[in-house]
């Protein structure tokens, strides 16, 4: 018998140390990746100054006749410019279209303001009063439904001439804290770089001819350990909680493409409910799931285009 408990526990210190010895491997060579592929990611768009950091902006088009559409991302998009490209592609045909990466996302900086509704609005207003533009669309998709919102109750008098929602949250959605702690730690051990680089493409929900996938890939495992995006997502619930009063501004117009197959039975009705709020508002269901601008980038150009520029 104490034979048997010896060789067994040799047996499990082996594994024990087999996977320490994968774990720190994984660890060093994700590391050691990061540093390198600093070097390769591409620049693009335009950091802004904005209090102790950097915002990548990212404009298509400087028309004067054309009316300005701002797109602020949903939580955790590893680079929003890309996130966005499908329908940034559609919509400058009508429209003069601006991309904001928030701190901790894309080429954008960290920052050690706390992530606080409070100051992610903000952080928005200050980018917005820098871009210097007469009139614009307040938009974008998911996290932008509780950010947006909070924003045109906050500052009332900017010069935002309607609001484009796709997929976006409802401050009245349920939100429940979520433990992390399993995919941070997929994360900072490097596990994640495994799977993702094991297929690129498939692991972000990417075409396989699309040019950017390795860009995507590097930006994404750069800002996968990013602290902002931690933080924001510990703060999400409080977030909500702080904005679940708010509505939208009556006459705002207001133009909301929602996600048909999205797999929650209150997501239509959430959004239903919401748009009872303007007098100038039209809701459009479309077939997909959560990231519209990507599967359906067409019908969102061409819905916008007639329902702003009518």
């Amino acid at each position: 018998m104490k034979k048997f408990w010896k060789i067994s526990l040799i047996i499990l210190g082996s594994l024990l140390a087999i996977v320490c010895l994968f774990l720190g491997g994984s660890y060093i060579n994700n590391q050691s990746k990061l540093k390198k592929e600093a070097k390769q990611i591409e620049s693009y768009g335009e950091q802004l100054d904005v209090f102790d950091g950097k915002i990548n902006v990212v404009r298509s088009g400087k028309d004067k006749n054309k009316e300005n559409i701002l797109l602020f991302p949903g939580y955790g998009t590893a680079s929003p410019y890309y996130d966005f490209l499908p329908v940034i592609t559609k919509l400058e045909k009508d429209f003069n279209v601006i991309v904001v990466e928030p701190f901790g996302y894309g080429l954008s900086s960290q920052t050690k303001r706390k992530r606080s509704i409070e100051n992610i609005v903000e952080e928005m207003h200050e980018v917005i009063t820098q871009l210097n533009m007469d009139h614009y669309i307040l938009g974008g998709h998911s996290i932008t439904g509780l950010y947006g919102v909070n924003y045109l109750n906050r500052y009332k008098d900017e010069n935002v001439t309607g609001f484009l929602g796709i997929d976006t949250s409802v401050p009245t959605q349920k939100m429940e804290s979520m433990n992390m702690a399993p995919f941070n730690f997929l994360k900072k051990s490097g596990i994640m770089r495994l799977y993702i680089d094991s297929n690129p493409a498939k692991g972000l929900g990417m075409k396989e001819d699309d040019p950017n996938v390795d860009q995507v890939r590097m930006i994404t495992l750069k800002n996968s350990i990013s602290d902002n995006l931690e933080e924001e997502l510990d703060l999400l619930s409080e977030n909500f909680q702080k904005t679940k009063k708010m509505v939208l501004p009556k006459d705002l117009p207001t133009l909301m493409f929602v996600a048909i197959n999205d797999g929650r039975d209150d997501w239509v009705p959430e959004h239903q409910k919401q748009m009872k709020q303007v007098t100038n508002g039209k809701m459009i269901e479309l077939k997909g799931h959560h990231y519209l601008h990507r599967t359906q980038s067409k019908a969102i150009a061409e819905e916008s285009n007639k329902f702003f520029n009518k």
